[in-house]
């Protein structure tokens, strides 16, 4: 199955401010990150736009945040810790709460090629899971590339993937995103028989376009997780206490 997309190997990066959307929603113990797998994957993308000589300028979402106490907790420090160590130069951290702001402005201003910066949790600006036109206008307005390479994300409409890549002349996926999109367009298209599908996570509304696009492709479907509970009330059967 073909891409049918630009992806990150299809431009140069040289003296380019390139926002990179990263999926580093890792799993956080008392400000510990304890599995950085999401963070590893990224790494292919991110050294690419830095050999190329480009200035990096990533952003994330990290859980949930509804209060300002989910702000102290959910904030991306830790992870330009940990790809400090693994990238082997610093990554610098602009904390601010709006995100993109007058101390981002300046540290992308001061950037030199090959640099990389990483930009507060995406879900502070509330706007974000709403793809509010103001915030995808600000992170469009200090790159001049965009690459999505957050996968996990790319089902949601958000300002961070779907809002700034309207706004930019060139958007592009990331290794980790084209990785994925071929193998699961080779595992629909060229599925091995018998095709299993299963099909977990608590949100229906999210995957109904999912489930009716496969169960015309698929010997057997398996509906498991939060939603299996959904299909199992349809059905007639007690759910809950």
């Amino acid at each position: 199955m073909g891409l049918n997309k630009v992806t990150v190997d299809d431009v140069n990066y040289a003296g380019k401010k390139v926002i990179c959307r990263c999926d580093f929603n890792v799993p956080l113990k008392d400000g510990v990150i304890t599995n950085d797998n999401r963070i590893t994957a990224a790494l292919p993308t991110i050294k690419k736009i830095m050999n190329d000589g480009g200035k990096v300028i990533l952003c994330s979402h990290l859980g949930k945040v509804k209060t300002e106490e989910d702000k102290q907790i959910k904030t991306l420090a830790p992870v330009a810790k940990r790809l400090t160590e693994l990238l082997g130069q610093e990554v610098k951290f602009v904390a601010e709460p709006e995100v993109v702001g007058p101390k981002v402005r300046e540290a992308v201003a001061a950037m030199k090629d090959g640099e990389v910066i990483l930009l507060e949790n995406t879900r502070f600006r509330p706007e974000e899971t709403k793809n509010g036109e103001a915030f995808s206008k600000d992170l469009a307005s200090i790159c001049d590339v965009f690459v999505n390479d957050a996968f996990g994300t790319a089902h949601r409409a958000h300002c961070s993937n779907v809002g700034v890549a309207g706004l930019v002349d060139t958007a592009v996926v990331g290794y980790l995103m084209q990785k994925e999109i071929e193998f699961l367009g080779n595992a629909v298209e060229n599925s091995v028989r018998p095709f299993v599908a299963i099909l977990g996570g608590a949100k229906v509304a999210d995957k109904l376009n999912v489930i009716n696009n496969l169960i015309e492709k698929c010997d057997t479907m398996i509906i498991s997780g939060g939603m299996a509970f959904t299909f199992l009330k349809a059905k007639g059967y007690e759910t809950g206490k």
